[in-house]
């Protein structure tokens, strides 16, 4: 069928290194892989980082603009799309086009990691809350990513019959090939991968340096991949560890990350606050096991004992102690390294997402000669 995508966050043209951007380019291609054409129906970027009510205003005149554009280009002779698929809608990106758009075609209308905070509902957020609940009310279906918008969903008022489950995915095609046994004639080489900018990021950079800051007495060596305006503040953070066990990479082409993650043997980043973290599936994929808080939604990517180690948030001794434990125990990094890529290469591909896209979406829009094709 054809599927109007949208995203409200970002404007997908734009090439900025953005974690929303990455799983929207995912998603467009789990849709391609299940057989449907995907069509960007706007690029208006709704997001607001303040509370501003005159951006709002100028938003929803923006917004009735693209939607007049848009009935005219789907109704003058054009195409009208089957389905109306909007990305990370919420009150601070609210969907100002989706739910009335879709409306006026009788089209079906779903999300992908949609959230409620009601929280928000009073207070300088309030418009912005009010304009984000058409996209909960509308959907026919909403794909929950993690437990926590699940249960965000069910506190406003959304029916656990309209969620479906769509684990966080990556394209695991690059990494079928990188995963293999580790060098053991060296110190253990950690790993990460994060933008360097404030807020939480930069948090995440301190708590790092400060967990290994407890581990001076044994070898190792850590690489960061990454950049970003808050470079200085965490080459800072890190000055105090010892020299030369710490490597700043920055910014790594995507095609050279696989043999990247796959020449280390551990990945390591606190993920404070993390909505889930697509670099953890790559770092699984590429055989690492992973150390990261139970934060956010972490732990729709990271199996706690199974793929990695996760302890509780801020807690630098916690998170040393887990460290530790994985340097030293090379038997025990190779088991959950190995247990890591199994799990991201079976059950987080493309192939897989597409699978869980494609049944849901089939009962939502009734199979038909006209769209219907077979699973590449």
């Amino acid at each position: 069928m054809r599927i109007a995508f949208y995203c409200p966050t970002v404007d997908l043209s734009d090439d900025t290194p953005s974690g929303d951007r990455r799983m929207a380019d995912l998603l467009i291609a789990a849709l391609r892989l299940a057989g449907h054409e995907v069509v960007i129906a706007s690029r208006l970027r709704s997001y607001g980082k303040a509370a501003d009510a005159a951006r709002l205003i100028k938003l929803e005149d923006e917004a009735s603009r693209d939607r007049n554009h848009l009935v005219r280009r789907f109704g003058d002779g054009g195409q009208a799309p089957d389905l109306w698929f909007t990305y990370h809608p919420y009150y601070k990106a609210p969907d100002l086009i989706g739910p009335l758009l879709s409306q006026t075609f009788s089209i079906p209308y779903v999300t992908a990691e949609a959230s409620f905070a009601g929280k928000r509902a009073a207070g300088p957020w309030a418009d912005w809350h009010k304009a984000s609940l058409p996209a909960l009310a509308r959907a026919a279906c909403h794909f929950i990513f993690t437990a926590r918008d699940r249960e965000g969903l069910l506190a406003g008022g959304v029916e656990q019959s309209a969620m479906v489950d769509l684990p966080p995915f990556i394209d695991t095609a690059p990494f079928l090939t990188v995963a293999g046994p580790r060098l053991r004639n060296r110190p253990p080489h950690m790993v990460c991968v994060a933008m360097m900018r404030g807020g939480r990021k930069l948090q995440s950079f301190r708590d790092l340096a400060n967990a290994l800051a407890r581990l001076g007495d044994i070898g190792w060596r850590l690489t960061l991949y990454g950049d970003g305006p808050q470079r200085a503040a965490v080459e800072a953070a890190f000055a105090v560890l010892p020299a030369g066990r710490i490597h700043f990479a920055g910014r790594i082409a995507p095609q050279d990350l696989p043999a990247a993650l796959a020449g280390a043997d551990l990945y390591v980043w606190p993920g404070l606050g993390e909505a889930y973290g697509l670099a953890y599936l790559e770092a699984q994929a590429a055989g690492l096991p992973v150390v990261a808080y139970d934060s956010g939604g972490v732990s729709a990517c990271v199996e706690d004992g199974q793929t990695g180690l996760l302890v509780g948030e801020n807690d630098d001794a916690g998170f040393a102690a887990a460290i530790r434990s994985l340097l030293q125990n090379s038997e025990l990094r190779d088991r959950l390294g190995s247990e890591a890529c199994t799990m991201v290469l079976t059950k987080r591909s493309l192939s897989v997402a597409a699978e869980r896209l494609e049944a849901a979406l089939s009962l939502i829009v009734p199979a038909s000669p006209s769209w219907r094709q077979v699973m590449p």
